[in-house]
């Protein structure tokens, strides 16, 4: 059972009962294609920070409800009214100081899906374009149905992406040629490209075979040591993000607490017995 209820309006959360500690999420504005408006990125900034400090959640899937979409991207009219709306009158640094907050905050909407402790697997289908590629970058595991469409749109509507695509999305594929390519272009690729590339790990023949293979690995990581699995994503996250003598020593003193876990000996121990080991909640 969950520590706490979810009660959202934009995302529904479902605790999957076959797979114990396995939390399958969909993103729900099905009449919009899942397009983001602003309560949805606070909200899906509220229901990440929730998953991570939940000791019950070991893993989780993120989806798009409905046939068409994973999410049709950010929904363009509603954000600039947004910002439009805020700034009255006021001169171009006092514009421009609310925009770079704005900015942050949305930001860190979409970080917190890459905070969270829990490993995070995007099962992507139909329309996945701009904020879907923000989104899915931000996640540990990518895989997709053989009719996804993907587009990284900013440069469409006039701006350069400013919400993560552009800094992580190298790190993903590592082909700065082909991120380029498709970044500057705002052109559509499918799932055989994004494979090729490596922005993806699978692609599936539909939606309904893509959810529960997802589910299926999610549930085997929610098998593994909560204390391994949560230092493992730490620690490749970091280990992305320097240079490997400070990502050593980072790692060095991580596992100097984690180490002493007894969920080393409990897994040894199953090993020679041949069972499947139990871990504690963390």
């Amino acid at each position: 059972m969950a520590s706490k209820p979810y009660s959202y309006k934009y995302f529904s959360v479902h605790f999957v009962e076959s797979l114990k500690y396995v939390v399958h999420v969909e993103i729900n504005r099905v009449g919009k294609l899942n397009a983001f408006i602003e309560p949805m990125w606070f909200e899906m900034r509220e229901l990440f920070n929730q998953l991570s400090s939940d000791s019950s959640v070991r893993a989780i899937v993120i989806s798009g409800a409905g046939d068409k979409a994973f999410t049709a991207g950010l929904d363009v009219k509603a954000a600039s009214k947004a910002v439009s709306s805020q700034q009255g009158n006021a001169d171009t640094a006092r514009r421009g100081a609310y925009i770079r907050r704005y900015i942050h905050r949305f930001q860190d909407c979409i970080s917190a899906i890459e905070r969270c402790e829990k490993p995070v697997i995007a099962a992507m289908h139909g329309h996945s374009l701009g904020f879907a590629i923000d989104l899915s970058t931000a996640v540990d595991v990518r895989v997709c149905t053989k009719d996804v469409r993907f587009s990284v749109k900013e440069v469409d509507i006039g701006m350069a992406a400013d919400i993560g695509v552009l800094n992580r999305l190298p790190k993903v594929v590592g082909n700065f040629s082909w991120v380029k390519e498709v970044s500057l272009s705002a052109r559509l690729f499918g799932a055989e490209e994004a494979l090729r590339v490596g922005f993806v790990s699978a692609v599936h023949e539909s939606k309904s075979e893509m959810i529960e293979s997802a589910l299926q690995l999610a549930g085997l990581i929610a098998q593994k040591s909560p204390v391994a699995v949560q230092g493992t994503k730490e620690l490749l996250n970091w280990s992305r993000d320097h240079p490997t003598q400070e990502a050593l020593r980072y790692t060095a003193v991580w596992n100097s607490a984690a180490v002493q876990t007894a969920d080393i000996s409990a897994a040894l121990l199953s090993g020679l017995q041949k069972r499947t080991p139990t871990f504690e909640n963390l």
